[in-house]
């Protein structure tokens, strides 16, 4: 299998299980997501109204913003910021749209969040997938890991602000846009081994190959 998979999912949705398998049924590297954890989400110190138009703020707020995603993110490809420039969201979204491209130029791969939806969605060796299901059901799965409830529902509020957050700071962009995806898939609704099969399907017609 040649090509990308970006998949973008909600807390609770099982991203990073079906990223996994998804990764190893079509034989490519699987690229983790920026923001991974409720606890890096929450050490971001996000503003409580991220979702708002980012002409309403200064631009201070949003690079200091933009150096704690920098600083909680995992570099991908050759992309290096130098601390001798200051880091701006433009700047921070340039490099990491840099290292997507060299991802998707290069090896391909399952990209689990980073808004590879949007760097990359416009290539015909791409295919965008959305994993995400009502809220009470994602954190019941969160809950059936054997989180308790509480800290679910924290981890909810933290991480699915996070990721949202970076789509906006950086891309400009609202994770839930249904036009960003070519397959939108409830994963509390169906079993990460079946979301996986349907995303294989999809890909061997979107990336005309068929895989293993």
């Amino acid at each position: 299998m040649q090509g990308v998979v970006t998949i973008s999912a909600s807390y609770g949705a099982r991203g990073d299980k079906v990223g996994r398998a998804l990764a190893s049924r079509l034989g490519l590297p699987f690229i983790d997501r920026a923001i991974p954890t409720s606890a890096a989400a929450r050490q971001l110190g996000l503003p409580e109204d991220v979702g708002e138009s980012l002409d309403e703020h200064t631009p201070g707020r949003w690079e200091r913003l933009a150096a704690r995603f920098a600083n909680a993110a995992t570099p991908v490809g050759p992309e290096v910021l130098s601390s001798e420039v200051p880091l701006t969201p433009e700047r921070f979204g340039s490099a990491s749209k840099t290292q997507l491209e060299h991802v998707a130029d290069t090896t391909g791969g399952v990209i689990l969040g980073r808004a590879g939806m949007v760097v990359l969605g416009n290539r015909p060796d791409v295919l965008c997938v959305r994993l995400d299901g009502p809220v009470e059901a994602r954190i019941a799965q969160v809950v059936g890991l054997g989180i308790d409830e509480d800290t679910a529902r924290q981890g909810q509020r933290d991480v699915d602000g996070a990721r949202e957050a970076y789509a906006r700071v950086f891309f400009n962009a609202r994770q839930d846009d249904p036009r960003l995806y070519h397959v939108i898939l409830d994963s509390t609704a169906l079993s990460p081994e079946t979301c996986v099969d349907i995303i294989v399907r999809a890909a061997e017609h979107r990336l005309g190959a068929v895989a293993p």
